[in-house]
């Protein structure tokens, strides 16, 4: 069985014709194959010839329609195909620091179960982290009376530089060690395919089919949690960079020899913009034992705390520099600030506004739309899940036509 992820780039012609069909039936179905044929502007027999192979694989079904509303003949319903939603579950976990939240969903991504899970450790080592995942999915899976045995992949969300292509972790604030290939792992521990990746990508994935970025070609998501993440989205496609470590928004540099990050570098923009830089910054000043959140701070500079309302003075300045030179670099459509929780406040007042438009480029032409979306921990998950969708589609087509061969 294949553990480690599969790409569409190495896919036939064949198999990628199989793909783009899938895709589309997951977005426009239920649809006829006449329909599927002019969309994706190829001929009604290839279609054909794809939606057969993917019936055989257990991906799609038939279902009878109305009758076509374009005939004046009256005859029997038209056949249209659509995503068999129960041939597969797929499991999606975002790991943060202090909780691991899954959701699993079957093959057309309904929800079927979610679960939250308290971690003791913030860091694992890389045994303890897979041995964690396992716990999780079977704690998970017994709320459907199911096992991870019939999860059919799973994809897991984690901070920090992954290539993705190779479920290889450069660096991980979860893992306690770097550089840690983790397919022999996952393959040891877990019966199905695993498929690891940066979390904020996910969180891009899921604003790409579920949210804000529906319907764009070209839009950022920037993440903040405990630290700042980037997704990257370009003509449609999810942009990783050649090693898997593109779009590390929180890690570049706002300030020379500036505050340690928890990436071992200075400077970094979530050394000033991340939830622990917040609350580092209180901690050291006045020791205080009660600086837990962010929420905290902001309630201390509301009660008129000058230290709070520095630290998030600070904090807005360097987002809005950092979102002033994304915007010089990509010049999206639109920028997505997307938070699990509510305590962004400070980052989108109308001086950090001011702040990235001083830094834009001036140009004779709007700046691009910046939005705010709260989803809530389980964006996370649901992104994972999106991705191990889109994951396990690619495995499916592939093994197809290695035993059609």
């Amino acid at each position: 069985m294949l553990k480690s992820n599969a790409s569409p780039d190495t896919l036939d012609k064949r198999n990628v014709t199989r793909l783009r069909v899938l895709e589309h039936i997951r977005v426009r179905g239920p649809i006829s194959r006449i329909d599927i044929a002019a969309a994706l502007q190829t001929s009604p027999a290839t279609v054909t010839a794809a939606t057969a192979n993917l019936i055989s694989a257990g991906l799609i079904k038939e279902i009878e329609g109305d009758t076509n509303p374009k005939s004046t003949k009256r005859g029997r319903p038209r056949v249209l195909l659509q995503l068999d939603g129960t041939s597969h579950l797929i499991a999606g976990l975002k790991v943060a620091r202090q909780h691991i939240s899954v959701i699993v969903v079957d093959f057309e991504g309904s929800e079927v179960a979610s679960h939250r899970h308290t971690l003791d450790n913030a860091r694992m080592s890389p045994d303890e982290f897979v041995k964690v995942i396992r716990a999780v999915l079977e704690d998970t899976c017994k709320k459907i009376n199911s096992s991870p045995d019939k999860l059919a992949g799973v994809s897991i969300g984690i901070a920090g530089l992954v290539d993705a292509e190779r479920n290889f972790v450069h660096w991980s604030s979860s893992i306690t060690e770097r550089n840690i290939d983790f397919n022999d792992l996952l393959s040891t521990e877990l019966p199905c395919p695993a498929f690891v990746e940066n979390d904020a990508n996910l969180v891009a994935k899921a604003e790409q089919l579920f949210g804000l970025g529906k319907g764009l070609k070209n839009f950022l998501v920037v993440t903040i949690e405990h630290g700042v993440g980037l997704g990257i989205v370009l003509d449609g496609e999810l942009y990783r960079g050649e090693r898997g470590c593109g779009a590390e928004f929180g890690h570049a540099k706002v300030q020379l020899d500036g505050a340690l990050c928890q990436c071992g570098q200075r400077g970094c923009l979530e050394a000033y913009v991340g939830d622990y830089a917040l609350i580092r910054e209180m901690t050291v000043a006045d020791q205080t034992k009660d600086m837990e959140t962010v929420s905290n701070i902001q309630e201390r500079a509301r009660s008129g705390d000058q230290r709070a309302v520095s630290v998030l003075a600070r904090a807005g300045q360097m987002f809005g520099l950092g979102i002033s030179n994304l915007i010089n670099l990509f010049d999206p459509e639109c920028i997505i600030i997307s938070a699990a929780h509510s305590s962004i406040d400070h980052l989108c007042s109308d001086e950090v506004m001011n702040r990235i438009r001083s830094g834009v480029v001036n140009v004779d032409a709007p700046l691009p739309e910046i939005k705010v979306h709260r989803w809530g921990d389980q964006i996370w998950a649901k992104g994972a899940a999106a991705y191990g969708i889109e994951q396990v589609s690619i495995l499916k087509v592939k093994e197809f036509a290695a035993n059609a061969a």
